[in-house]
Order: structure tokens, then sequence, then C-alpha cells
């Protein structure tokens, strides 16, 4: 960046310079052709003397000329006759053309009768810029020259003056722009040698490193997201790690019993051999289901595990209280109430949650109790939600336990019921969270437990008024 400024600002100098100079000279030729326009009038009689004799010679004419043409600043004039130079000006002048005797034998040789000549040349005193006017008088032998000449150094001396300044400010500039540069990208670089140093240090048993993030420019923002994925990046790992851990623990019970049934059989007993058969059977079934429960939960975490489509809800509740009752014929399954609303989500996944509360009510929930099933509109801070529930007449849940029971293999209590693979409510859980809720639970008055799907809803969803249900 640096070098391109430097280019810009050279290139732009330069050509300002360049400018200037052809209109200095392009003056100079202007001032030289009223020189030779001067010449012309008093050749034509415009002497401002009036009484004056119009010049008979080459020399009056000269003499004529030298007194009444003054040169400018800059300028020097001189009148040859017959090629030797003869009249110099009258008043004072910077430098002065008989100083180069080159000088004028060039202007005597490339000089022509019929035409004024015009030229630039380096002599002793600089670099000039002359013209050349030829002098004839009739019945005069004579031939003279008239020559004026600039001195392009001192006209130019102003414009190459600006320039070295202008050359010295712009040297000036690029070393405070190169400071200031350095400091400012050094500044701003800074959090990307860290994020690089950090993407460097981490590895898979240290995600805890992070960079500081200060301000709101695009690098900062850079290290915010690149923070946010670290986030991610360990609570995957973490995850990862401990269900990893949790099969390793869940699996190694079931091979556990199985080998040692295989090892203390009797391959001579026919009874025992059929017990342990089925034994080992049911055994791998268990572990069989607990595998397709964790390849469920991990699909939860894919882009396409959802495929969401609007669904009113009050039809899917009356669609899962239909499947719950043929779940448990022995329990007594009740309509608490729908959400009248339609909601973007996946209905299967929905409906195989809310089964999953249903199953569980069922399986810890006395036989021929009450469980309702029902769906609600809630507000929330974060705006309104529909909340899809289960509630048994059960012996509820422990209170230190309703904050976990939906971690993977977490099991109630065994005075709650059944025990199972610890995985239901995870899932469950899962589900929920693909679709932007969350699952909870909680022991309502009057006993029992209530477990629940919150789904946040949409700004598009169809909302329609709703009265809170007692079970609430």
């Amino acid at each position: 960046m640096l070098a391109v400024a430097a280019l810009g600002m050279t290139v732009a100098g330069l050509a300002a310079y360049l400018i200037q100079r052809e209109r200095v000279l392009a003056e100079i030729d202007d001032r030289l052709t009223l020189t030779v326009e001067g010449l012309q009038f008093l050749a034509e009689g415009g002497d401002p003397a009036a009484d004056a004799e119009p010049p008979t010679t080459v020399e009056e004419f000269l003499t004529l000329a030298m007194t009444r043409v003054l040169p400018d600043h800059n300028e020097s004039t001189l009148g040859i006759v017959d090629g030797v130079a003869r009249f110099l000006p009258s008043s004072a002048i910077r430098f002065r053309l008989t100083d180069d005797p080159a000088f004028i034998e060039r202007i005597v040789a490339e000089s022509d009768p019929d035409r004024v000549v015009r030229g630039t040349a380096d002599t002793a005193v600089g670099t000039l810029r002359y013209v050349t006017i030829p002098v004839t008088i009739q019945d005069d032998p004579s031939t003279g020259l008239y020559v004026s000449a600039y001195d392009l150094g001192a006209e130019l001396a102003e414009i190459d003056q600006a320039f070295r300044t202008y050359a010295l400010f712009a040297a000036v500039a690029l070393v405070l722009v190169g400071l200031v540069g350095w400091f400012v990208s050094g500044r701003l670089l800074r959090p990307l040698r860290l994020l690089r140093k950090t993407a460097a240090e981490i590895g898979e048993n240290d995600l805890q490193a992070r960079i500081p993030a200060r301000g709101t420019d695009d690098v900062s923002e850079l290290s915010r997201a690149f923070n946010a994925m670290l986030d991610r990046l360990q609570r995957s790992f973490d995850t990862q790690r401990q269900l990893l851990d949790d099969v390793s623990h869940e699996l190694r019970t079931p091979i556990t019993i199985v080998r040692g049934h295989l090892e203390l059989l009797d391959p001579d007993a026919p009874g025992e051999v059929t017990t342990t058969r089925h034994l080992a059977i049911e055994e791998l079934d268990r572990m069989n289901g607990l595998v397709d429960d964790i390849a469920l939960l991990v699909k939860t975490s894919r882009p396409d595990f959802l495929r969401r489509e609007p669904t009113d809800v009050a039809d899917l509740t009356e669609q899962v209280l239909r499947k719950a009752r043929a779940l448990s014929p022995a329990h007594e399954w009740g309509h608490a109430g729908s959400a009248h609303v339609s909601a973007d989500l996946d209905p299967s996944r929905i409906t195989q949650a809310w089964l999953q509360l249903a199953e569980n009510a069922a399986k810890y929930a006395p036989a021929g109790t009450l469980i309702s099933i029902g769906s609600v509109l809630v507000r929330e801070q974060e705006g309104t939600a529909v909340e899809l529930w289960v509630r048994d007449h059960g012996p509820g849940i422990p209170q230190h336990q309703l904050d976990w029971i939906f971690d993977r293999f977490a099991r109630v209590e065994v005075g709650r019921g059944a025990e199972g693979s610890g995985l239901g409510l995870s899932i469950v859980s899962a589900i929920a969270a693909a679709h932007g809720g969350r699952a909870y639970a909680r022991n309502p008055t009057g006993g029992g437990a209530r477990v629940a799907i919150s789904l946040p809803l949409s700004a598009h969803d169809e909302e329609e008024p709703d009265a809170a249900h007692p079970d609430r």
C-alpha cells in the first residue's frame, strides 16, 4: 500500500509539473510572438515618436528596435549586422547573449532571410528559448538579425522549486503514512496473529484457548466468530467424549452378563442352554436398541434431521392421544386441551418425542391412573411458544433430579418405576433442541409429574386465542 501511495503521488506530482512546464513554455512562445509583432509594427512606421524619421538602414532599425523594445524579465536581446553582434539592450539584463560566441555562430548559421526562426539551445549562459527575426531594408546591402531569448532555467525555476517542495512534503507524508500504517496494521493484524497462534496451539485435549476480541471492526468480529466456533467444537468434543464414555459403560453391562452366563454354561444341560440362549438374545436386543437410540441422537445434529411443514397443533394433539391410548390400555388417557395454532415443525419427530413422554408416563404411573395429554400456547421472554405436555399421577420425580433427567443415560430412582436405557428423554430433548425449543419437567400441585416440550413460534405461524388449561 505504501508503494502504491508513493506511485500515485509521484504520478500526480510529475503530471502536474509537466502540465505547468508546458504552460510556461507556451507563455514564452507567446511572448516571443509578441516580440515579432512589435518589430513588424516598428517596420511599418509605428514608432511612438511622431516626428521620428523612418530608419533607412539596417543599423538604424536595429538601434530603434533595441531602444523601443525593452527586454522582459529573464529575457535578453541582441542585434546582429552582417554576422557580427553590434547592438545590446540599453536596460539592465540578467544575462548577455554575447557571453557565448558559439551561440552567436549558431544563430547566424541557421538564420533565414525570408522567415523567422525559433529554437531551443543549451548555451554557456543556460538553456535558452529564442527567436531570430531577419531584418532587411531596401537600398541597404547589409543584413541584420534581431534575436530575443529567454532563460528557460530561470523561467522554470519557480515550478522547479514548487516540485522540489512537493517532493519533500510527499516524502515526509509517505514516512508518516508508513508509520501510521505500521501502527494501525499492527493493531489490526494482531488478532490474526493471535488467531493463527491459537489455532496452532489447539489440540484434541486443549480447547480452552480463546482470542481477546475488542472493538467492532471486521477483525474483532472474526475473532468473536472464531471463539464461537471453538465453543461449538469444545461442546462437540465434550459431548462426543461423554457419549463414548456413556456408551462404553452401558454396553459393558450386557456384555458382562452374556459373558458370565456363557462362562458358567453347562453344554450338557439343555435347560440351562435354553435359558442362557434367551438371556443372550434379550441382552443383544437391548444392545441393538441402545445402538439405535445412539444413532438417532447423532442424527439430531444433522441439518437434514428435520422435515418441517406447517402443522395444525390441535390435530397433532388428537393424533398423539389416539396413539398413546394404544401404548397402555391399563391407564386412563385424557385430553386436556389443544393449542389452536399452525406451527412450522416436523410432525413425525414431534410425534416420536411426544409419544416417548407418554410411554415414560405409562411406565412410571400406576395402572388405572389418569394420564393427561394436551397442548397450549405460552408467553415466554423470547416470544410466544407452543407447549406439548404429558402429565401423570404417579409418584413424581425427585426434586433434585428434575434438572438432569434429560441427560443421556440418566435414570430416575428405582422407586419411580421401571428402569430403561436412559436415552428416551435425551432423544426428546434433542428433538426439541433441533426445533429451537427445549424439554423440561416439574412436579405440579396434586402429585405426579408433568413433562413438556416447548417450541417457539415463528413470526409467520398462525396463532389463535387459546384458553389456559388448569393442568398448566
